[in-house]
């Protein structure tokens, strides 16, 4: 299938930002507009410059993190990043089960609003953190669901503007699942203006509302979305992104996956035909946890062009950025 749609003082106080139109809650990319995108990423780009500017700034502000899926980046980034400005971060795993068998979601947010700030929530489904959020008067942030992955997005955008020094008008190429992170990538590049190419293999394709939803942004910010089976329509973009071929929560799928993704793994040859035509050679970005070997070979992930750490690290910033202007802090 292809598709395309042409578009687009350290403890100093920290002043309320009066702008009451940024959202209560960040569920997926969409909850933004492109100028809060823009701000999210401009004020997470002056944390990463200079932190003891925002010293305190969460002093007094209680975070819960309820997670039904283990974490590496999005725990450690968010209790780290969230800590330093003085916030009382309570990780709440929740041991397995799932969000709402031990108690019904709206006990569950009619509760932890009485106790916390904002909530930070790592689910399976989409429609749990959506109603989680629909009971909460406490801000929800989307910390990863099978539908999207927000906070990723956000922090790749930021790779991408500081590698580039713009988005706007930037190729992007993403190869491999049609899943939460692309969903997301595909989602921010809409409404910042990035061309973005996704290149997954039959029947692995992203969900078509969001394909149609991203189109139908990409025209307001002169973005381009294209979908295709094609590995020689990533030509001439200057990044290429990939994830797992085989999520978590998925391992049921393992069986109709094997031996669908093995072209499109990305190796030396890829990040080649990425570079043709450009003057500098295309760089390479994945979300992590990487399966080495499988979705992309050691000689990319470890090469000077990858930018992966990059990501990692800007979690920490992004999200920063984000709980800030939820808060109405700035």
């Amino acid at each position: 299938m292809t598709a395309m749609a042409q578009t687009g003082g350290v403890g100093a106080p920290i002043a309320i930002d009066a702008r009451a139109r940024f959202p209560q809650d960040l569920l997926g990319m969409t909850d933004l507009m492109p100028e809060q995108v823009a701000e999210v990423l401009d004020l997470a780009a002056e944390h990463k410059k200079d932190r003891s500017q925002f010293t305190g700034s969460l002093a007094g502000k209680s975070v819960v993190m309820l997670f039904e899926k283990p974490s590496l980046r999005t725990r450690l980034s968010f209790e780290i990043g969230l800590g330093q400005l003085g916030a009382q971060v309570v990780f709440y795993d929740l041991g397995g089960k799932k969000l709402g068998e031990r108690e019904s979601v709206k006990d569950y947010a009619k509760n932890i609003e009485r106790w916390s700030d904002l909530v930070v929530a790592r689910v399976f489904s989409n429609a749990v953190i959506s109603e989680f959020a629909e009971h909460s008067s406490a801000p929800v942030v989307n910390a990863l669901c099978d539908l999207e992955h927000p906070c990723q997005a956000l922090a790749d955008l930021l790779t991408l503007r500081e590698a580039f020094g713009t988005l706007k008008g930037l190729k992007v190429a993403y190869v491999g699942d049609g899943n939460n992170v692309c969903h997301s990538l595909m989602l921010a590049a809409a409404l910042t203006g990035v061309h973005l190419t996704v290149v997954t293999p039959r029947g692995f394709q992203p969900s078509y509302a969001v394909i149609s939803d991203a189109m139908k942004r990409a025209e307001r910010t002169g973005a381009t979305v294209r979908v295709s089976e094609d590995m020689s329509a990533i030509r001439g973009h200057a990044a290429v992104y990939t994830d797992a071929w085989l999520s978590m929560g998925q391992t049921h799928q393992q069986a109709i996956r094997d031996g669908v993704f093995e072209h499109l793994r990305v190796d030396e040859d890829v990040m080649a035909l990425a570079s043709e035509g450009l003057d500098t050679p295309a760089r390479f970005m994945h979300c992590l946890p990487a399966h080495r070997g499988e979705e992309v070979v050691d000689a990319v992930i470890d090469g000077p062009g990858s930018l992966v750490y990059e990501q990692a690290e800007n979690r920490l910033h992004a999200q920063v950025g984000l709980v800030l202007k939820l808060l109405g802090l700035r």
